[in-house]
């Protein structure tokens, strides 16, 4: 958890957006200072990750209500294992008290109320996932995953109607699906300070064009690295998107793509491209209620472009995006610049952090 050196903006409802950077250089037009990173505090006690989300997350407070729960066994299932926490029915404060993989042999389903907070260990995840099904309130924090087998394995699987989640500083690479996908009216979700690699199909958001119940659906996703993963960072159907403060370099089709009636709010991130140049691709499809085809809407601000890459935005359709600020009345966002860049290069994903002391909720 380090410092941050760069312009530090708080938004407010109907304050003015950041005008697009310039390249690091004495020329810049933003005068560095000494700022601190989002949710600098959050290590400082057990609980205190509880509702810090930024973002549609925001109100995430997973196990807060509940007693801490102690995973002492790498098994599969059993006594002590990951699997027999995640399905109890009672708000629950996860911890590990052992390092090493858990092999899943099927997807870990999380019920509602729960933190899984791997500080204090290095847990890897394998074969399968975490599946969030018809869950509330939960946190997932300091995991990697790795090595997902099998035609239907995601990293963390969100859906169908699951809301209000919080993913941080999680490790995703390499499954046989996706790392992260949010499908089925599941909605409010924040994905911060996580890295993605090794991987094609990254984040899906929006299952299918008959889906359009998926309308609802609001996702945060910001300080994140998508470090040379092929696609999808994300990609979109239906949803209302915010990214902001996120490094996404040498993708091997496009970005970012907004499939139908999408609305992606892309705020102050840096697209470093490789071979492939394109950053936002619009995805023409057909909803199912709807008589014709369209794509989705992209409106980029601040964003930083590097190593030639396209932003191919069409501008005729950036109105059509939503404002988050309709949606929450402040967040953290840098201005996006070669020091923002080595932070999230350094400090995404897991990370090798002390078990902070607990302190027990307060009550009335």
């Amino acid at each position: 958890m380090g410092n941050l050196h760069g312009l530090h903006r708080s938004h407010h409802h109907n304050a003015p957006f950041p005008p697009s950077p310039a390249p690091p250089s004495s020329t810049s037009p933003y005068v560095p200072h000494m700022t601190v990173e989002p949710y600098c505090h959050v290590d400082s006690s057990l609980r205190s990750l509880a509702g810090k989300a930024e973002g549609f997350g925001r109100a995430a407070v997973g196990g807060l209500n509940g007693p801490v729960c102690h995973v002492t066994s790498l098994a599969d299932e059993g006594p002590g294992s990951l699997r027999e926490a995640c399905k109890r029915p009672e708000p629950l404060w996860i911890v590990f008290d052992v390092s090493g993989t858990i092999h899943l042999s099927s997807f870990v389903n999380v019920s509602s109320h729960k933190t899984v907070d791997g500080r204090g260990q290095r847990v890897k995840i394998t074969g399968k996932g975490l599946r969030l099904k018809q869950s509330e309130n939960v946190i997932i924090c300091n995991l990697e995953f790795e090595g997902g087998v099998g035609p239907d394995a995601d990293a963390i699987q969100i859906k169908p109607k699951s809301s209000t989640i919080w993913i941080d500083r999680c490790t995703l690479k390499n499954y046989y699906d996706g790392l992260i996908d949010i499908t089925r009216e599941s909605t409010d979700i924040t994905v911060s300070r996580c890295h993605f690699v090794n991987h094609n199909k990254t984040m899906l958001i929006g299952a299918d064009p008959s889906h359009v119940t998926d309308r609802c659906i609001r996702v945060t996703i910001h300080h994140c690295f998508f470090d040379g993963t092929r696609q999808r960072h994300p990609r979109v159907r239906f949803a209302k998107i915010h990214l902001f403060n996120n490094y996404t370099r040498h993708w091997s089709i496009y970005a970012v793509g907004a499939g139908v009636e999408a609305q992606v709010y892309s705020q102050c991130n840096i697209y470093e491209a490789g071979e492939k140049k394109t950053v936002f691709k619009y995805i023409t499809e057909k909803a199912a209620d709807k008589e014709e085809a369209e794509a989705g809407f992209i409106r980029s601000e601040g964003d930083w472009f590097l190593n030639g890459a396209k932003s191919c935005l069409s501008h005729d359709k950036e109105h059509h995006v939503f404002s988050p600020t309709q949606h929450y009345s402040g967040w953290t966002v840098e201005s996006s610049t070669e020091k923002l860049k080595k932070y999230i290069k350094h400090s995404t994903g897991w990370q090798n952090l002390p078990l902070p002391p607990d302190q027990l909720p307060t009550t009335a």
